[in-house]
């Protein structure tokens, strides 16, 4: 059996390639014996910033590449058109089983694309989704999906991430029944847009979800479920809120751990979830600490297997 492979575009980010290889270069002690890291990007400055790092070790392995798909391209288009980039390159590396997951701290709308273009979504999901963990007051996380990628939402995708989202919880922080709760404006199961309360039939209905009703806002840090299932609009508002209470908390020298906690450079990346493959997407401003802990949570979710048993949930015959 071969090593475990972490492909990392070591071009995605503000700051790459040096934060990027510094980040790598401070994972790779805190991995598996086994767990190779395959960088991807221009060979001659990775092999430069390794040097500087006084890296000498055997468990990095450079792919080269010579374009960046940067924040400012088109992401779908950039994908085709820059053949030789490091997204491009690192996701036909996943799609051929050359590696075991892909991270990239760079351009979402690429990473997306790149994964719908190779790897390709779930038989029998309608839509993947971007999540995000997000800490709660119980002293834990709350995974809350999506975050970004669908705004709009159909209650049959809304149902479809409950599933997707109670699987994550299962294998990635071991919760056997993973409380799943749908985002509304009160409790009461007939609230809610015409979206919401189809949804909430939906879900109810679903085996192997346990379905604890809607939460409120007010709700949202107690940890009163697990997985918060909502439509990428209303994720994303909630997500970059959450970032914020953390920035405040620091500009104004607040000592507390679970706005310390708010932190998303803690997790570092968070997974695409219903595509074929580990997909991790970092934040564009994504520090050394960041990058550090990407490569880590890409390992933990290679390791975990949580793509396959997505795959299996909706393609059980396969």
């Amino acid at each position: 059996m071969r090593n475990l492979r972490i492909g990392i575009d070591a071009m995605g980010g503000d700051y790459a390639p040096e934060a990027v290889i510094k980040g790598v270069v401070e994972a790779v002690p805190l991995l598996d014996e086994g767990s190779q890291v395959v960088l991807f990007g221009d060979k001659a400055r990775i092999e430069e910033l390794l040097r500087a790092e006084g890296y000498e070790g055997g468990q990095i392995e450079i792919v080269a590449t010579t374009e960046v798909i940067t924040m400012h391209d088109h992401p779908a288009k950039a994908f085709q058109t820059k053949a030789d980039s490091s997204i491009r390159v690192g996701f036909e590396h996943l799609a051929n089983g050359k590696i075991d997951g892909f991270a990239s701290a760079g351009s979402t709308g690429a990473m997306m694309a790149g994964a719908l273009f190779t790897v390709g979504v779930a038989k029998g999901v309608i839509r993947p989704a971007i999540s995000a963990a997000i800490a709660n007051v119980r002293g834990g996380y709350t995974l809350l999906l999506d975050v970004g990628l669908n705004v709009d939402c159909k209650p049959e995708v809304l149902a479809q991430y409950a599933l997707m989202g109670s699987l994550y919880a299962k294998k990635i922080w071991g919760l056997e029944s993973p409380k799943v709760g749908l985002l509304n404006i009160g409790e009461e199961e007939s609230k809610g847009n015409a979206a919401s309360k189809a949804a909430y039939q939906m879900i109810a209905q679903m085996e192997g979800v346990n379905f604890v009703g809607n939460i409120e806002g007010n709700d949202y840090f107690t940890g009163k479920a697990d997985v918060i299932v909502c439509d990428g609009f209303m994720g994303n508002v909630l997500l970059k809120m959450s970032e914020s209470l953390r920035y405040i908390a620091k500009a104004r020298q607040i000592d507390d751990d679970f706005l310390a906690r708010l932190n998303y450079e803690i997790k570092g990346g968070t997974p695409a979830l219903g595509v074929n493959g580990v997909v991790m997407v970092g934040h564009g401003s994504s520090t050394v600490y960041a990058l550090r802990n990407m490569v880590k949570e890409t390992e933990l979710c290679i390791k975990a297997g949580y793509a396959e048993d997505i795959r299996k949930a909706f393609a059980p015959e396969e």
